[in-house]
Formats: C-alpha cells, sequence, structure tokens
C-alpha cells in the first residue's frame, strides 16, 4: 500500500503524523520524504545512510549545422525550455523536464541529449524506528524543478507492504507529483482559517486527480467545527484527530516522533492507520 500524508499548507504537521503512523504501523515500513527542497524526516529518524545516487535528467543540446530552425522542437515542448529563433535554437534547461520530446519532433536529428545534475537520493534504515528504511532527496542549490528528483525518490522506494510518502506542502506540481500512483491520501490540516483555506484547495486537486482520500485534523481542539462543516458540505471523509497536546510540540523540537512519547497521539494514530486501511480496502497493517 502506497500513503501520501499531504497538506494544503505548510506547518499542519503533515510530517509528524506520517512519522507517528510509520512508528505505529506493525510492519516494515518504507518512509518517502518527497519533500526534496526541504527534507526532514531524516532528523527524527536518524538513518544509517547506505545508499546514494546522483539523479541526472537529460537535456537537449542542439547541433546548429543541421538545425534548419523549423519551431518543431519548441512547438513539442510543454515548458517552454526550448525557442527556435529563424537564426538559431535556444535551450533553458533550467525549465527543461527531461521528457526527450524535442528529440522525437526533429525532422533532421540535430537535437541531442545530455545528462544534468539535479540532486541525490539517499536511503538507509532509521535508527530510532527499526522497522524503518528511510528514502529522500536533496535537490541541488540552484535547480527550480523538484518533480523529476521527486520521481526518483519514489522509484528507490520499490513495493514494500507500507510505503509512507511524505509530500512537500501545497498543491502545486512538487505535490502532484509525489501523490500521483498513490493507493490513498491523508491531507492533514488544522483548525484554523487559514489551514481550512489551504485544505479546500488541496481537496480540489485531489479530486481533479481521481485520488481517494480523507482529511486528518491535527492539533484538534474545540475549533474543529471549522474543518467539520467544510467536510460535511463537501463529502470529504474525516479519518481520524490528533489531539492538540503541548507535550507533542516539546517532543518535536527535540527532534523525537511524538508518537513515541505521548501516548494518546500515540493512540490517535493507531486509530488512524486502521481508518486510512480500511478506506483503502487493504488489509490491517
Amino acid at each position: 500500500m502506497r500513503l501520501a500524508v499531504a497538506s494544503g499548507k505548510g506547518g499542519t504537521g503533515k510530517t509528524t503524523v506520517a512519522l507517528s503512523l510509520a512508528f505505529v504501523a506493525a510492519h516494515p515500513v518504507m518512509y518517502v520524504d518527497c519533500d526534496v527542497e526541504e527534507p526532514n524526516a531524516h532528523i527524527f529518524l536518524r538513518p544509517r545512510i547506505t545508499n546514494s545516487t546522483v539523479v541526472h535528467i537529460p537535456v537537449p543540446s542542439v547541433d546548429e549545422t543541421r538545425c534548419t530552425h523549423c519551431g518543431e522542437c519548441a512547438a513539442v515542448c510543454r515548458y517552454g525550455a526550448i525557442a527556435s529563433l529563424p537564426s538559431m535554437t535556444l535551450v533553458f534547461k533550467e525549465l527543461c523536464h527531461g521528457c526527450g520530446g524535442c528529440a522525437i519532433a526533429c525532422p533532421t536529428n540535430a537535437i541531442s541529449e545530455s545528462p544534468n545534475r539535479i540532486g541525490v537520493v539517499e536511503s538507509g534504515p532509521s535508527s530510532v524506528l527499526n522497522n524503518v528504511t528511510l528514502v529522500q532527496g536533496r535537490i541541488d542549490v540552484g535547480v527550480p524543478l523538484s518533480p523529476p528528483l521527486i520521481r526518483s525518490v519514489k522509484e528507490k522506494a520499490g513495493n514494500q507492504e507500507l510505503v509512507i510518502l511524505d509530500c512537500p506542502p501545497g498543491t502545486s506540481c512538487p505535490m502532484i507529483a509525489a501523490v500521483k500512483e498513490a493507493d490513498y491520501v491523508a491531507l492533514v490540516t488544522e483548525p484554523t482559517p487559514f489551514g481550512l483555506h489551504d485544505l479546500t484547495l488541496a481537496v480540489e486537486t485531489l479530486r481533479e486527480l481521481g485520488l481517494p482520500f480523507g482529511v486528518v485534523i491535527n492539533r484538534s481542539s474545540e475549533r474543529d467545527g471549522l474543518i467539520e462543516e467544510f467536510c460535511v458540505a463537501t463529502g470529504a471523509e474525516i479519518l481520524g484527530r490528533i489531539p492538540d497536546d503541548r507535550r507533542a510540540a516539546e517532543a518535536y523540537s527535540r527532534g523525537v516522533i511524538p508518537a513515541l512519547e505521548v501516548r494518546r497521539v500515540r493512540q490517535a494514530c493507531e486509530r488512524l492507520l486502521a481508518r486510512i486501511v480500511a478506506a483503502a480496502g487493504g488489509e490491517p497493517l
């Protein structure tokens, strides 16, 4: 089962929930930190990195002696990474997604591809949770596009019984790249106006993608009505609630998974994982 843990906004506790779910799972877990621009699961899992792989994407290189400046390459590129001018063809490698479409479209074989480094993928067993292996990506400084690296991180995860995808916050391309192919998405939110606003965007995004999902209210309190009303109105299922507990925040500030120290958080996450598996139609984990 591939479980994506996502959120419409940063700071809702998405990583806290994802780590706590990994802790309460009875089976081995592949924990995939897809937030390649700012990975932080390693702070809590403290892995022993046993594998590190440099990731490249192919970017076009134009042979001007063969190029007729027909514009076919620019027409096929959806990202504006190549521009065909009357006297030259320009390549903007920062915008290239490495799809190879321009090389295929070129009628004179004037385009070849060369590797362009974008980051690294690292993996290793956690020294904190014996049942967890971490896979994470680290994007190189100055690289503006993270989806290709996110896809590489997910490929390294394999097909373990439970794969938890800790997704980037928001609803833009990085989040979409992370949740794609997930069996189920847990949307973590908080009972605040900002949390509701971005939850609305996240729900719309997942429905557009056709992915099954449910809502998790983190820092649950008497203010939950804000999220409850939205879920009732939109038909979104509330999977569970993580209680607002100062001890959880204190544990997090020390780099400790809250469910390890706070019993009521652990119990809430045990119920949450069971609800998620049931909603996804899987076997108990």
